[in-house]
């Protein structure tokens, strides 16, 4: 019997939970009403399940007033494992919409463990039959800050009364260049004063009387200290408790000398205002342009270009020390054309590969000794620059191929860190698209285009259906392209780096749309060191590459001087 028990089969552990939607898409009825199953395709209960559900756009990808979307239930407390719910969702209009398509997203979120999304969809058809005999702007406000998103829902109705669907509404502002007007009647205005906005159905007209204010923001920076590093320009820049790591970058001219980015400095950031260099680390490399540093604080890598053994690829840190890390080994296999960024995941590593057909590149640095790459992903065309991962999202910034979205956990197209799945991509940003920081609770996601000829600008991309992702806002600097990027999701100050024109503070509260350049928005903006325009020359002119929020302080890769700590201050 001790034998017989001995030899008996353990258990298989069982599989996490994992929501799914029945269908990607939910395309409602002429009724505007439809049913969609979520399930529960793991092995264990979860719950509660909590639905979300996002606000609904139009074709333009703005928000619309007036409909309503609704699901029953609107929480599950509980879905064991193979189970189903049927949801019933519905859409209820105030008002009058035009003719078009409208789509929104119910979001199913299992806490922390799994997530799953559907995009729902209808048509409001045209009604060539329907004559609207009046038109009705549906507001009660009178005033509006300079950025504020003003959605104005409009009711046509016939001669007897009835209130018409389908039919064309077209919208105007007097005077014209007082702002931005969105298809549906979303407005944003870019001057101050009084301002009319008509909406007009055949005849029948209304207009609503505006009076638009300043948007009352003001804020600085103070220069708290200074790391200076003078002999190299400096690239990218990480910080974790009391220390920072920064990258060093291409070939400085120092005298008769040129000193490459093949160093990664390590500064004791304890005393802020006196920052100190505690260690230095050679690669071989004449580009380490990017240094990341796992949550937990244990293990960074930085990463290698232009390598003199043409291999490249990344170098990982033991951290147990965080003043004087230690190697703990360099990976190159697939990686030898260099690597030019990287993203730390718990037991992933998200690595950038330079060059066309080359892509992205996932590690399991489980065992940091042994990584293996498990997965590769390439859009098919141009080059891939950049890779933020967050909440089983990864974000590819791939140039001129646009901001590519990965599942690599979330749920929403049953892709892994081994296994991902593309969800949907975003090209028509006029290229060169070089970094992406996504916000979850706001549903945007802020993008760089680094062009330096037109130049680029910063583009607000909304997310909130992942599926069709839709250009809603932007933001520019004359003269310059922007950088890196930094949120203070807190206060929803938008940190940018702007090369020559320095730091750059930007309010993203609320809906965003229009040029947010031209909304008062922005706080502060700082060239801490002044200068000429010119960045990565002999002199030590404004140059900022990266910033980061750490302990209530923007700190700012420069790349002439070395890291900048600044004070924001409201």
């Amino acid at each position: 019997m001790a034998l017989l028990a001995s030899c008996s089969p353990t258990s298989e552990p069982q599989a996490p939970p994992h929501l799914e939607f029945s269908e990607p898409t939910l395309d409602l009825d002429t009724l505007r009403e439809g049913q969609i199953e979520v399930r529960n395709t793991g092995g264990q209960t979860v719950g509660p399940v909590e639905l979300l559900v996002s606000a609904i756009r139009d074709a333009d990808g703005s928000t619309v007033p007036g409909p309503t979307l609704t699901i029953d239930p609107q929480e599950i407390a509980t879905l064991g494992a193979g189970e189903a719910r049927t949801l019933g969702v519905s859409i209820s209009v105030q008002g009058s919409l035009m003719p078009g398509e409208y789509d929104a997203a119910i979001t199913a979120r299992g806490g922390s463990q799994t997530s799953a999304q559907v995009a729902v969809r209808f048509v409001v058809l045209d009604d060539p039959g329907s004559v609207a005999a009046s038109v009705e702007i549906l507001a009660t406000q009178s005033t509006a800050r300079l950025g504020d998103v003003v959605a104005l829902a409009v009711e046509a109705r016939n001669a007897n009364g009835t209130v018409l669907q389908g039919v064309p509404v077209s919208w105007s502002v007097e005077p014209s260049s007082a702002g931005h007007l969105g298809l549906s009647g979303q407005f944003v205005a870019y001057r101050t004063g009084n301002v009319a906005l008509v909406a007009r159905a055949g005849v029948a007209s209304d207009t609503l009387q505006l009076e638009v204010r300043e948007r009352g923001l003001s804020g600085s920076f103070n220069v708290v200290g200074r790391a200076q590093e003078v002999q190299r320009y400096t690239s990218d820049l990480w910080l974790h408790g009391t220390v920072a790591y920064s990258g060093t970058w291409s070939g400085r001219t120092v005298g008769t000398s040129v000193n490459y980015g093949n160093t990664l400095n390590v500064w004791d950031i304890s005393d802020p205002s006196s920052p100190r260099k505690a260690f230095s680390l050679e690669i071989d490399a004449r580009s380490l342009n990017d240094t990341k540093v796992r949550a937990d604080g244990t293990l960074a890598i930085i990463t290698h270009e232009r390598s003199s053994d043409g291999l490249n690829g990344i170098t990982l840190l033991d951290l147990a020390d965080p003043l004087a890390p230690t190697v703990i080994g360099r990976f190159t296999s697939e990686l030898e054309t260099g690597v030019h960024n990287v993203w730390i995941d718990g037991d992933y590593a998200y690595v950038v590969v330079d060059g066309s057909g080359k892509g992205l590149r996932i590690l399991d640095i489980s065992d940091p000794t042994l990584p293996r790459i498990v997965a590769s992903y390439w859009a098919g065309s141009s080059s891939l620059h950049d890779v933020y991962v967050r909440e089983g999202l990864a974000f590819l910034s791939h140039w001129n191929a646009g901001l590519v979205i990965l599942d690599v956990g979330y749920g929403i197209a049953g892709g892994t860190p081994e296994a991902p799945v593309e969800v949907s991509r975003l090209e028509e940003l006029g290229g060169q698209t070089h970094n992406a920081w996504y916000w979850p609770e706001a549903g945007y996601v802020f993008v760089g285009e680094e062009d330096f000829g037109t130049p680029g600008v910063m583009h607000v991309v909304d997310v909130r259906n992942l599926r069709e992702p839709r250009e809603v806002a932007t933001f520019g600097v004359p003269g310059q392209a922007p950088h890196n990027f930094w949120l203070d999701e807190a206060t929803g100050t938008l940190y940018m780096a702007w090369y020559a024109e320095g730091l750059r503070a930007l309010d993203v509260t609320g809906d965003l749309l229009g040029e947010l350049d031209q909304q008062d928005r922005e706080i502060a903006g700082l060239r801490y060191n002044g200068g000429s325009g010119l960045c990565n020359r002999p002199s030590t002119d404004t140059c900022s590459w990266a910033p980061q929020l750490h302990n209530g302080l923007v700190w700012v890769s420069d790349m002439n001087e070395g890291l900048i700590a600044l004070e924001p201050v409201r």
